[in-house]
């Protein structure tokens, strides 16, 4: 559905990165963009550039995230809150876990509650998950993270089904390494961080992200792009990796 056709928008970890430049992108396309964050500044910041409305609160609040869903009905919903904890399960804490699955699925499930049936109910909506290739591809540590972003993979295609006889389209955005700050809020932000993730690679950036979730609302009604993959021309994913036994324990 062309954007004309659509109002509003709900944009999740608004403040930077993924998320500021899809808010960036739809206010250029004319939509009233919601965006929600923690970070009070980067939202004044944002709203500021942009003229989006901003909502400082933590994607986990749910009676924050329900009031505002009963008070606007949103036409375009962008699940692209997330956190991430470096390390395998062997490694995790109760905590950790906690915080990923809080973020990182049970408040995309909520957003999707809460709002889906309004846009079934018009007959016109587009859901849109960020996901990651941890969800679809397995490599060593962030066990967790890969777990909560496989089940958001599973949700996108699942709610195509639950939507299934109206105009009400989902599309999962399926990212490989991106040149945001992510890496500097799971790793810490230093020097060395940055060498090892983002500096000397040639990486999509932010808007690159925006641009394919822009491509994907654009199309025309009786198109659904279920999903893309969006990673740098040099990376791959997957591997294969084969171990020898230990020797037994004396």
């Amino acid at each position: 559905m062309p954007f004309s056709d659509y109002k509003t928008a709900l944009v999740t970890g608004a403040s930077s990165g993924i998320g500021a430049a899809t808010v960036e992108r739809l206010c250029r396309e004319g939509l009233q963009v919601h965006a929600l964050a923690r970070s009070a500044a980067g939202l004044d910041a944002l709203a500021a550039r942009t003229g989006c409305i901003p909502h400082a609160m933590d994607v986990t609040d749910l009676e924050g995230i329900t009031r505002l869903a009963q008070e606007v009905p949103f036409d375009v919903l962008v699940n692209n809150a997330g956190v991430d904890r470096p390390g395998s399960i062997l490694k995790a804490d109760a905590a950790g876990i906690d915080a990923l699955v809080d973020v990182n699925l049970r408040a995309v499930l909520h957003l999707v509650r809460l709002v889906v049936p309004g846009m079934v109910a018009r007959d016109r909506g587009h859901v849109v998950n960020i996901s990651s290739i941890a969800g679809h591809y397995h490599f060593g540590g962030n066990t967790t993270y890969h777990a909560t972003k496989s089940a958001v993979h599973m949700l996108s295609r699942q709610l195509r089904i639950d939507v299934f006889g109206k105009r009400v389209r989902v599309t999962e955005i399926c990212p490989g390494r991106v040149a945001t700050d992510i890496f500097a809020h799971v790793h810490g932000d230093s020097e060395e961080i940055r060498q090892r993730f983002i500096e000397g690679f040639e990486l999509p950036q932010a808007n690159d992200i925006a641009d394919a979730i822009a491509f994907a609302i654009a199309a025309p009604i009786a198109v659904n792009v279920g999903l893309m993959e969006i990673m740098p021309t040099l990376q791959v994913p997957g591997g294969l990796s084969t171990a020898r036994p230990e020797a037994p324990q004396a």
